[in-house]
């Protein structure tokens, strides 16, 4: 036997889509349009001709987080919940409901006036909060 007279056995030819004429078909992108054509390109913040949702943001600076700083309690609160000489501070608040979450930090506002004497420890407190606890005997740490 020659090397000519060798046979190659032949295996079926893969499909070529997508190619046009009569050997392809549409390989996926559908019939026409943009997306069809080859190097087509769209961007993703074009919404077919309608503003998109970057042009309906106000055009406003900065960012305003709707979480406050801090969680506020009253001197009216205080004054209703705690007795002559207890320790005020954001476990004991926590405790009586006054707030809700321990991690957020506590503000203590002067709105009304404090008659009993209390001490304040681990929370921030107003100027007019920390004048009226200490004329009331109390004292803020």
């Amino acid at each position: 036997m020659q090397i000519h007279q060798i046979r190659e056995k032949f295996a079926k030819r893969k499909r070529r889509v997508g190619r046009g004429g009569k050997k392809g078909t549409y390989s996926g992108r559908g019939m026409k349009g943009q997306k069809s054509r080859s190097g087509a390109h769209i961007n993703p913040i074009f919404e077919g001709g309608r503003s998109t949702l970057i042009e309906h943001l106000p055009k406003k600076r900065g960012f305003k987080s709707i979480f406050s700083k801090n969680q506020i309690v009253s001197l009216e609160k205080i004054e209703k919940h705690f007795k002559v000489g207890d320790e005020v501070s954001p476990l004991s608040l926590h405790q009586k409901g006054l707030v809700s979450k321990m991690k957020m930090p506590v503000k203590i506002l002067g709105s009304h006036e404090i008659a009993k004497k209390i001490s304040v420890r681990g929370c921030l407190v107003s100027k007019s909060a920390r004048d009226k606890i200490e004329k009331a005997g109390g004292e803020v740490l």
